[in-house]
């Protein structure tokens, strides 16, 4: 038997090891999300199916990723952080095995599912696990850190999906997550903290896990479907009714949960309610990106295979907004960052509502906006969301921040791909819908004020 790890609540070198698994996992998980957008030709060519089937391949994880959210942070309050990352962490490693080796397309979508599942338990159990072991004038930059992954995943992730199928079969994409899995099940057995989080034992809440599941079933379908051609007209009103619905039910049974899945007093606190509302303000925000590729071939005539090339100034951009805001978190606070992060994008993307100016005003815009989502879906707001929840759900209030990222991330590929089209399409059409954006970072701004100072 493995000899204990120090507590790294009181070993600064022991932190560090921890730091680095966490970070690690993070990012692999965040990075199988953006991977996806590039071998979705190579699916459809190779198993023969059409655009609205090949979409589940990403459809499928984000649901089943939002659903194991708020199923792996409950257990994760309940039995402790440790074995719910690690058991995370193996079962998106099987999803991948599962992808990598499946002989049919449908094998595929019950894959992503099975990683989805994994996915959506390792980055609440992280944060919490920063949350407990790091002391506050730390914890600021270790959870920018792990806020950080997503933004990098989204801009890295596409590129380096390109660039491996250049060099690999598509399947090594997901075979690659299984030596990043191996190495942070070994070496988290050993720097992970062991203690329980002390909870009670309530039985789990399975009628509010199947009310959620369909709940958020009916969002993504809505979300997901929002100005499709033919079936969208019908479904997404529909669907998103049904959510709204469903909402009210969700409520009903998690107020007589002895142990609800998602403990309603996180909304009853005003900052956390604010900081949940932000969050998926962060998640549009980093999501709307996404386009910028699109729209510089359209307005500035990039060769499509090298418009990620146009992006490196974000990118970098979105490297210094994390790790800045990291350090810079305990000194000005999670309120002035999170509004100089909301108005650095709302900046950059005024910026792109104006492609007709020329190519240099798209490559000046976009370090704003690199710099804002760098900053917005780093730590600020999960340092609230530690600072405000019970340590009993404190998972729990990290799986919403989640949650919350995910559906505004989903929500803005919809809506900028709808307002383009509803305003002409083209790069004029595109323009538009990066004005819209920048109104909607400028609301978030002005939310943000409405946050306690500190």
């Amino acid at each position: 038997m493995s000899t204990p790890a120090p507590d790294p609540e009181n070993n600064p070198a022991a932190r560090q090891r921890l730091m680095r698994v966490l970070f690690v996992a993070v990012f692999m998980a965040a990075l199988d999300t953006a991977v996806v957008g590039p071998t979705i030709p190579t699916l459809r060519a190779a198993f023969d199916v059409d655009n609205r089937a090949v979409a589940l391949v990403t459809t499928v994880f984000v649901l089943f990723s939002l659903a194991s959210t708020a199923l792996m942070a409950n257990l994760s309050d309940r039995h402790g952080r440790r074995p719910v990352f690690l058991a995370s962490v193996a079962i998106f490693a099987l999803g991948s095995v599962l992808v990598a080796v499946a002989p049919s397309f449908w094998m595929i979508v019950a894959a992503r599912a099975v990683q989805g599942v994994g996915a959506g338990g390792i980055s609440p159990a992280a944060s919490a696990i920063v949350g407990d072991v790091f002391p506050s004038e730390q914890r600021g930059r270790a959870l920018g850190l792990i806020g950080a992954t997503f933004g990098m995943a989204f801009v890295f992730g596409p590129p380096l999906a390109a660039m491996m199928m250049m060099w690999a079969h598509w399947r090594w994409i997901f075979l690659i997550n299984l030596p990043i899995a191996a190495f942070v099940l070994w070496r988290g057995a050993k720097v992970l903290p062991t203690r329980k989080s002390g909870a009670s034992g309530a039985p789990l809440d399975f009628a509010g896990l199947v009310v959620l599941f369909v709940l958020l079933f009916c969002v993504v379908l809505g979300i997901t479907r929002f100005g499709d051609q033919y079936t969208g007209l019908l479904l997404w009103p529909w669907s998103l009714a049904a959510a709204a619905g469903l909402l009210a039910l969700f409520v009903r049974v998690e107020s007589r949960a002895a142990q609800p899945i998602i403990p309603l007093s996180l909304f009853a606190n005003r900052q956390l309610a604010i900081t949940y509302t932000l969050t998926t303000g962060a998640g549009f925000g980093m999501g709307s990106v996404v386009f910028l590729a699109t729209l510089a071939t359209l307005a500035h005539g990039i060769d499509p295979r090298k418009a990620g090339f146009v992006l490196l100034p974000l990118v970098v951009a979105s490297m210094i907004g994390a790790a800045g805001g990291g350090r810079l978190m305990n000194r000005l606070g999670p309120r002035t960052l999170m509004v100089g992060g909301f108005l650095s994008l709302a900046l950059g993307y005024l910026g792109m509502a104006f492609p007709q100016l020329g190519l240099w005003l798209f490559l000046a815009a976009s370090l704003p906006v690199g710099l804002g989502v760098g900053i917005v879906v780093g730590g600020s707001l999960r340092s609230i969301a530690i600072d405000e929840a019970l340590v009993t759900s404190r998972t729990a209030a990290q799986g919403v921040i989640n949650m919350g990222t995910a559906i505004g991330t989903l929500t803005s590929a919809a809506a900028v791909s709808a307002l383009a089209d509803f305003s002409g399409g083209g790069a004029a059409g595109f323009g538009k819908a990066y004005a819209v954006v920048a109104a909607i970072m400028t609301m978030m701004m002005l939310l943000t004020l409405r946050l306690r100072r500190g």
